[in-house]
């Protein structure tokens, strides 16, 4: 009995392994041990193996009691078995004697007849070869006859000439040559066959010598009868590239000879154009007969066409390309960009016009896949025409950003010379005078990699080791806005001992980039919409990711205006402060000095706020509003607490004087206040406190002229509340 047919116990579900691994052909016991031994002790999987040794020795016993009686009956059942197998086997014995000596005589009979069917299959093809061979011996004898018969002298010259008759002779020829030639390769290597094959080529160049007459003299004569059964015999010879490649030589070559002429391109202003003029002329003016009988006219009669014929494609088109690549090199030649691209232009609109002088699209699809196609297509050296385009574009490009920042020239919707050279080279990628569309992919390719490089160029700037001695001014608003950095404590630059610039930038080189890149953002995407159509007009379904691209560019942009924006937010406050701090020396302008009680701001607020109020003015115009806000919101946040901060301690110290001053007093018990002014009664102390409250609302007041709230400027309402009770405690008094 067969391992998989024997049936083991079943055993408790506690078992650590399970019984049928005992029945696996490479059942191995280290290995069930030591994956039992991953599992339990070995102590447990001893007393596993134990309970089930003794349920196979119950299952054996069971089976043995259970078939008890088979087993006993067993040898009993055997006695007298080998008298019967003699006695069978002396009939077994003649019998297979019998069967092998038949087997014998039917393989010498089948032997016999499969020698006689080689023999017979030999014969036939024998004869088979004997008349193929009796059939081109007939048939060039038959050819040779009609030949013999048509330049007989029994025939009359009316005869000879009458393409009429010629017509259906060379038929009758072709449709004979036709059977001769497939006889002809049914008995190739046979000797007889190479005794006729010197008259086979004769009879074929005469053949093709009758036909080539032929067809020249129907299109000549423009006789469509004749050249419709020219066309017709050489498709039933299977010579149809013959008629082809005949007209192209004989038709078209020396027509494309007589118009490709590279003194007359060169000479004439719009020279290639005319000369594809007249090329397109051709295919009107010399090949409507053709297209009439082969089907490629509107007008064809579909019963009298004849099929297999695409004289266009095969025939006109290659001697054209072949008359450009020979007749005309220079009109391939990159090394002038602009005239490869107008080359490429015109000769693209050449190709466009000719596909559809094409019959049919199928006649249009064996035009784009001939080899000629092809070969006029790569002649184009694109990949080149775009490396100058690049070493063009992208250079100008990175030659102003290593000069630094510069001025735009008058007229730019920019600033900085770098913003509208980048712009300017933008467009030039998507122009019609420079981009082609084979290119699509590598100006797309440029763009961002321009857009890339200009985002690097204004985050690095505010890290650059200065600015250019010699960069000249930007105007704004009609006043000289320098990018070289300022010493006015306005721009916060500073001029070294030995003379070299300071490494940070000028408040307002900052301001302009800023504005540019914000421009340049709203540009790009005027742009987006000039690309995309270009894209759809080569197949691009997936314009998603050319915007999400152009998001990217713009995220990119914009990552260095946070930093320029605090830095500008940084300079402004630091001008402002510079004047906010002389806060601390309206003390010393009051005390003992028996001024009047003050009535109007002081001096230093117009001070603090002309940088502010001269930046607004400056860059209103160029730099957006909200942007505007938000700088002239965060300089003076920065500056009000700092501001805030002086106030403070301003009125903390005059409290303190006060207070001193008063403790003394009781202590002298002294009836006139040394303190005291004689000027209604206003002590130094509170005219100090009404200066500073007239300073602060001064300051509010321009806060709101400049176009804020004076709630967005940090610690304000607090500093004003500040002043206000001052002013109050200082009425009290």
């Amino acid at each position: 009995m067969e391992k998989a047919k024997i049936i083991l116990p079943k055993g408790p579900e506690t078992l650590c392994f399970d019984k049928d691994e005992f029945m696996k052909e490479n059942f191995d016991v280290d290995h069930f041990v030591s994956d039992c031994r991953k599992r339990v002790q070995l102590e447990e999987l001893r007393d596993d193996l134990e309970l089930y040794y003794k349920l196979l020795k119950t299952a054996m016993v069971e089976l043995i009691n259970k078939d008890y009686a088979d087993f006993v009956n067993l040898s009993t059942n055997l006695v007298g078995m080998d008298k019967a197998l003699n006695q069978l086997s002396v009939p077994l014995g003649q019998l297979k004697e019998e069967v092998l000596g038949l087997k014998s005589s039917v393989s010498e009979s089948i032997l016999a007849i499969d020698q006689h069917l080689a023999k017979q299959e030999d014969i036939r093809k024998k004869k088979m070869c004997v008349l193929r061979l009796i059939q081109v011996i007939r048939s060039v004898e038959k050819i040779e006859k009609i030949l013999h018969t048509q330049n007989s002298s029994e025939m009359s010259s009316l005869e000879i000439n009458s393409p009429l008759l010629a017509g259906p002779i060379l038929e009758r020829i072709a449709t004979e040559f036709n059977q001769l030639q497939f006889h002809a390769v049914q008995s190739k290597g046979m000797p007889l066959l190479d005794k006729v094959r010197p008259r086979i080529a004769g009879i074929t160049a005469m053949l093709q010598q009758s036909l080539e007459g032929l067809l020249l003299e129907g299109l000549q004569t423009s006789n469509i009868d004749i050249v419709r059964h020219c066309l017709r015999t050489y498709a039933m010879i299977d010579k149809t590239r013959d008629a082809e490649a005949l007209v192209g030589q004989v038709l078209v070559k020396p027509y494309i000879e007589e118009v490709i002429v590279e003194q007359f391109v060169q000479s004439h202003p719009n020279g290639l154009q005319l000369m594809y003029t007249k090329l397109l002329e051709f295919v009107p003016q010399h090949c409507r007969l053709l297209r009439e009988v082969t089907g490629g006219s509107i007008s064809s009669n579909k019963a009298d066409i004849v099929p297999g014929y695409d004289f266009l494609v095969n025939s006109v088109w290659p001697e054209m390309v072949r008359g450009l690549e020979e007749r005309l090199p220079s009109l391939f030649s990159p090394g002038n960009p602009d005239v490869f691209h107008e080359k490429y232009i015109i000769s693209m609109d050449f190709v466009k016009k000719f596909e559809r002088q094409c019959g049919s699209q199928a006649s249009v699809k064996r035009l784009r896949s001939h080899p000629a196609y092809h070969n006029f297509s790569n002649k184009w050296n694109l990949p080149v025409y775009f490396q100058i385009r690049f070493k063009e574009i992208a250079g100008s490009l990175e030659t102003v950003l290593s000069e630094g920042l510069q001025a735009a020239p008058v007229g730019s919707i920019y600033c900085l010379l770098a913003s509208h050279v980048l712009w300017m080279n933008l467009q030039k990628c998507w122009s019609d005078q420079i981009y082609l569309p084979l290119l699509a992919h590598r100006f797309w390719k440029l763009t961002l990699q321009m857009l890339s490089r200009y985002s690097k160029f204004v985050n690095e700037v505010p890290l650059a080791d200065g600015v250019k001695d010699d960069a000249k001014p930007v105007k704004v608003n009609g006043r000289d806005s320098s990018f070289t950095t300022s010493s006015t404590g306005e721009d916060q630059g500073s001029v070294s001992s030995n003379g070299d610039k300071s490494a940070s930038l000028s408040t307002k080189q900052m301001a302009l980039i800023v504005a540019d890149v914000d421009k340049l953002k709203e540009q790009i995407m005027e742009l987006l919409e000039v690309i995309k159509p270009k894209l759809e007009e080569l197949g691009c379904k997936n314009i998603s990711f050319v915007s999400e691209a152009i998001k990217d560019s713009q995220t990119s942009l914009s990552s260095c205006i946070p930093t320029l924006s605090s830095k500008i937010i940084q300079d402004l406050s630091e001008a402002c402060f510079v004047c906010l701090k002389s806060a601390s020396e309206v003390p010393r302008l009051y005390r003992r000095t028996n001024k009047e009680v003050p009535s109007k701001a002081s001096q230093y607020l117009d001070s603090a706020l002309k940088p502010l109020y001269q930046f607004q003015n400056d860059y209103k115009e160029i730099v957006k509003q909200s942007t505007m806000e938000e700088w002239l919101r965060g300089a003076l946040s920065e500056s009000v607490q700092r501001y805030y901060e002086t106030v403070s301690d301003v009125l903390s110290s005059v409290k303190k004087m006060e207070e001193s001053l008063k403790r003394l007093k009781q202590a002298r018990k002294t009836v006139t206040s040394t303190s005291t002014g004689l000027n209604a009664g206003v002590s130094d102390d509170n005219k100090i406190r009404l200066q500073l409250a007239l300073d602060v609302e001064y300051l509010g007041e321009n806060v709101q002229k400049m176009g804020l709230k004076t709630s967005d400027v940090k610690l304000f309402p607090a500093l004003l509340e500040l002043v206000l009770a001052a002013k109050a405690q200082a009425a009290s008094e």
